[in-house]
């Protein structure tokens, strides 16, 4: 009797929980915002000190600031958190004095149905572990308390998951992202050399390149005796078989 009046009470939970309306609700768009901006400066170092003296100006702050170098230019790529309330100006404010982009994306991503979705569901599933806990206190046994509890820790870690997603997603609708990358070409580095230490390191060149091929004859001394020895048989061959 007792199993009979738990599972009652679990097809009850189960169906109110399916009762509970997931419809979206009016509210306020929620849209992530991303800036992908690329560009060539003549000054990076001046560059770099407008951005930074931008973000602050704009209460953002910089995710990652990378600088590097490679064949023939100097790079750096920087990645702002900014309040999506400012991220139109701190791209307008990045953007004066730039004369053309090599890449300009601005996306916006609507995630107002997932976000609304989520904490429908995520209502419901409150709901849920209340009326879990209820039953708990109402177990009549050991064996009904186990299926409750495990139950109820399906439930929580539903729970912690559509709340790590709902965080991030505000997170990111809250804080828009800007991938700034701006480089400047260097002009090739060194000496210039005349025809006579050209010709200089032409000369030394090829004597090492001979040093090379004679070190290189050391290795396979072995061969040549080898090759030596059946020339030698070879004649010798020749030889009896002229005799004949």
């Amino acid at each position: 009797m007792a199993n009979e009046d738990s599972d009652l009470l679990f097809e009850e939970i189960q169906e109110t929980s399916n009762d509970v309306n997931l419809a979206p609700e009016q509210r306020e768009a929620k849209i992530i915002k991303t800036a992908n901006l690329a560009f060539e400066s003549a000054e990076p170092e001046k560059t770099h000190q407008n951005i930074l003296k931008l973000v602050s100006q704009y209460k953002g702050f910089i995710a990652s600031d990378n600088a590097g170098k490679d064949y023939n230019r100097l790079y750096r790529n920087i990645v702002v958190r900014v309040p999506t309330d400012n991220f139109e100006a701190l791209v307008a404010g990045i953007s004066e004095g730039v004369p053309y982009y090599d890449q300009k994306t601005i996306s916006r991503q609507d995630v107002t149905e997932e976000f609304v979705d989520l904490e429908a569901r995520l209502k419901a599933k409150r709901e849920l572990e209340k009326r879990y806990l209820e039953l708990l206190t109402q177990a009549k046994n050991v064996k009904e308390m186990l299926e409750i509890e495990r139950e109820l820790s399906t439930i929580r870690e539903e729970i912690e998951a559509k709340e790590g997603r709902l965080n991030y997603l505000q997170d990111r609708v809250s804080m828009s992202t800007v991938n700034i990358e701006f480089y400047k070409f260097t002009a090739q580095t060194g000496v210039t050399l005349s025809y006579g230490q050209k010709m200089k390191n032409a000369l030394q060149g090829g004597w090492d390149g001979i040093s090379v091929f004679f070190l290189g004859l050391l290795y396979i001394w072995p061969l040549f005796i080898v090759i030596i020895f059946i020339i030698f048989f070879l004649r010798w061959l020749l030889r009896r078989r002229k005799k004949k």
